[in-house]
């Protein structure tokens, strides 16, 4: 068994302020889901997903933005929209998030989404590449689907050719998408040696439902490689605890699959706030392996204070995304929301 090494991602001090904040009609509300990369000419570029007023068209409930940064800490956003939905295009009319972004080769670079639809359609894994970061072709087809949805993707190189994406796949009840209730959302994985073709690996590496803190689901799972053999694996997963019993729980938007009829998807940013504020918890937790697959509890590492106390992240903390530092600890990008409701990209550093 591997040994652990000093920079052990258990402990992890948070870094005052958020990272990116919204701050333009683009992206003014629900700032979420960060991606992290660094920048060729030095410095990070952090990709987000974002909704605002001067969105693509009326229905839209969300398009991926970027900001960079020089030290990794206070970023500027870019102009424009790097990834936006398509009304023409089903499987991504209403949504995109979650990017990760991976260098293909020199001056290019391929990016992985979650593309949503409406809710009666399952979400999946698309791609786009790009060869400066900022102007991105989206690439045919889906990398990933199942007939339930999957999302949350996270890239990381395995060092032999290969690639792998950690991603989490949902299943619902005999509903179904358009009536049902998700029953399930783990993580899974999938291996590459193209970026664009997969083929998902046996088992889960995570599976909900461990505690209550994860009894509504695993959103997302960001892994950190081993650099040498004295290190182990480590992930980082975020999940979800449902609400107090007894509560009202408004939809969300993402849920719905009338919310384009209803008006809930051009007033997505509140409809989908009043949800997720509506008692439920999001938290951030690690788990440790020896060969990427099957993973041990580790703890949670990220919690906020809850509802009624202050904190960027006192209510969610969630789908983050990491990057390994020079000096060999690590840095985490993530999404929190406070108890106004106000959702941001903070971050935490290795310590």
């Amino acid at each position: 068994m591997a040994k652990r090494s000093a920079q052990t991602p258990l402990r992890w001090l948070r870094e005052a302020g958020p990272r990116v904040a919204g701050s333009r009609d683009l992206d003014r509300s629900k700032v979420q889901a960060p991606g992290i990369v660094r920048d060729p000419s030095g410095g990070y570029r952090l990709f987000y997903t974002a909704i605002g007023s001067d969105r693509p068209f009326e229905a839209c409930q969300g398009s991926i933005f970027s900001a960079f940064s020089n030290d990794g800490l206070n970023f500027v956003p870019d102009d424009g929209i790097r990834v936006a939905p398509d009304p023409a295009v089903p499987d991504r009319s209403l949504r995109v998030l979650a990017p990760s972004v991976t260098q293909v080769e020199d001056r290019l670079w391929r990016m992985y989404f979650e593309s949503r639809g409406p809710a009666d359609r399952p979400t999946l894994i698309g791609s786009a590449r790009s060869t400066d970061l900022l102007e991105w072709e989206v690439e045919e087809g889906a990398r990933l689907a199942s007939t339930e949805g999957v999302g949350g993707p996270r890239y990381v190189s395995l060092g032999d050719g290969r690639g792998r994406l950690y991603y989490s796949e949902s299943h619902f009840d005999e509903g179904g998408l358009a009536d049902g209730q998700r029953t399930s959302q783990s993580i899974i994985s999938a291996v590459t040696t193209d970026g664009l073709h997969f083929e998902r690996e046996l088992g889960d590496r995570m599976q909900d439902r461990y505690s209550e803190q994860e009894d509504v689901g695993i959103t997302a799972a960001d892994v950190m490689v081993p650099a040498n053999e004295t290190e182990r694996w480590w992930m980082l997963y975020s999940a979800w605890q449902d609400v107090p019993a007894g509560t009202q729980k408004p939809l969300h938007p993402s849920n719905d699959p009338q919310a384009v009829d209803r008006g809930t998807s051009a007033d997505f940013a509140v409809a989908s706030i009043a949800s997720d504020m509506a008692g439920y918890r999001s938290r951030i937790f690690a788990a440790s392996s020896d060969d990427g697959l099957s993973w041990t509890r580790e703890g949670c590492v990220i919690e906020g204070e809850g509802h009624e106390q202050a904190g960027i992240d006192a209510v969610h903390a969630e789908d983050m995304s990491v990057i390994r530092l020079d000096d060999g600890g690590y840095r985490m990008y993530y999404a929190a929301c406070d108890r106004a409701g106000n959702w941001c990209i903070a971050s935490a550093k290795t310590g």
